[in-house]
């Protein structure tokens, strides 16, 4: 029920977002899950060559087979809750049978203890409080290659649901678990791979390096859907002609079916922000990608509240009946909290010119669309080859 020049800022915000989301998901494990399975000492360049080579084999894949891409996150997904129950109640076991860690890690802030921000608006409490944002957004990226998906209208969000749920429970269970079996808080918060330390000393170096292979396989199926997902958003936009580049970028490998330049452009992207942000400056890009989605998902949730009242009903589809108005309510009122925890430290105001400065961009560009080519932002997507 939005027009298209609406949807073209979704579309917009979404790409700034999942193009810097791939880079922050493959960054993350090659320090804290590959370089510790090698028993390479933290190395900052290291790390981003590694990012690079994982960005550069995701690509490949994507390109290759949609089915592939499909297996690889099933068996991400499986061995991810697999192994935070397993994991988990190992853990507990070996508190237990040893006498080691304390319950009292569960009420206790740790090093933080004399932090004065701790309690303040981002602060370590505050942002502990919003980390289901950082689930929902690797969840739900399963939304965007829907147009390929069967019965999407009743899949796609039961889906996200199920798998929203499950990673809450599961997650919540594991980090308790986690946290219980510390025996020395300050020694672990210095350890700069702290949930493999724990492993270590609880469990073992071999169920440290399983626990290793599984993250950093599960972090490769994560890069991956949501590079696909990028990719489709990209190929999306530029079948419509409201994408820069859009006549190359809407084309698809007559072989595979799939969006091969689309996926090319983010790998590139993130090779230029390795090469081109030294330091700690690529965290500013990276912390600014936490804003864009509390902004993407209220402005989502504003449009639904707005247009509700016209939305049909398909037969079959998801459907929250009654439920639907106070949950979406409710989500606007945790999303608005979630940009506001976001925004308010004074540590954020980097990120916050930086995703600003984003907006400006697609702000141009959108301007030059109205003068120069109106028609694509008045006109309705035709027919996808990727169908």
């Amino acid at each position: 029920m939005a027009d298209p020049r609406t949807g073209w800022w979704f579309g917009r915000l979404t790409f700034c977002f999942l193009a810097i989301a791939v880079l922050a998901i493959d960054d993350a494990p090659a320090s804290q899950a590959f370089m510790p399975l090698a028993g390479m000492k933290q190395d900052e360049d290291i790390a981003r060559v590694i990012t690079l080579l994982v960005l550069l084999v995701q690509a490949v894949v994507a390109i290759a087979s949609t089915r592939l891409v499909g297996w690889i996150n099933s068996a991400a997904v499986g061995l991810e809750v697999a192994l935070l129950g397993v994991v988990a109640i190992a853990l507990l076991i070996a508190v237990l049978v040893t006498g080691d860690g304390s319950a009292a890690n569960l009420t206790s802030r740790g090093v933080a203890a004399d932090a004065p921000g701790y309690f303040a608006v981002g602060g370590g409490l505050m942002v502990a409080m919003i980390m289901g944002l950082a689930t929902l957004v690797g969840f739900d990226s399963a939304a965007n290659p829907a147009e390929e998906a069967k019965d999407p209208h009743r899949t796609v969000p039961r889906a996200i649901v199920g798998s929203v749920v499950a990673a809450g429970l599961l997650g919540m269970l594991f980090l308790i678990a986690l946290t219980v079996a510390i025996e020395d808080v300050p020694r672990i918060s210095a350890d700069g791979s702290p949930v493999a330390a724990i492993m270590r000393e609880r469990l073992g170096p071999v169920a440290e390096k399983g626990l290793l292979v599984a993250v950093s396989f599960a972090f490769f199926g994560a890069g991956i859907v949501v590079m696909v997902s990028c990719s489709r958003l990209i190929y999306a936009m530029s079948r419509d002609a409201r994408f820069p580049g859009h006549q190359v970028m809407r084309k698809v490998d007559p072989r595979t079916r799939t969006p091969a330049p689309a996926t090319l452009l983010i790998r590139v992207l993130g090779f230029v922000l390795m090469v081109a942000l030294p330091g700690r400056a690529l965290l500013e890009p990276i912390t600014a990608s936490t804003i864009l989605p509390a902004l993407i998902y209220g402005a989502i949730i504003v449009l639904y509240l707005a247009v509700r009242g016209r939305l049909g009903r398909q037969e079959g589809a998801f459907d929250l009946w009654r439920t639907e108005l106070p949950v979406a309510v409710c989500a606007l009122l945790w999303t608005v909290l979630a940009l506001f925890v976001n925004v308010a430290p004074k540590e954020a105001l980097v990120p916050v010119v930086v995703a600003g400065g984003l907006l400006l961009l697609g702000g141009l560009f959108f301007l030059g669309m109205l003068l120069f080519d109106r028609e694509a932002l008045d006109t309705e997507p035709g027919e996808d080859p990727l169908r």
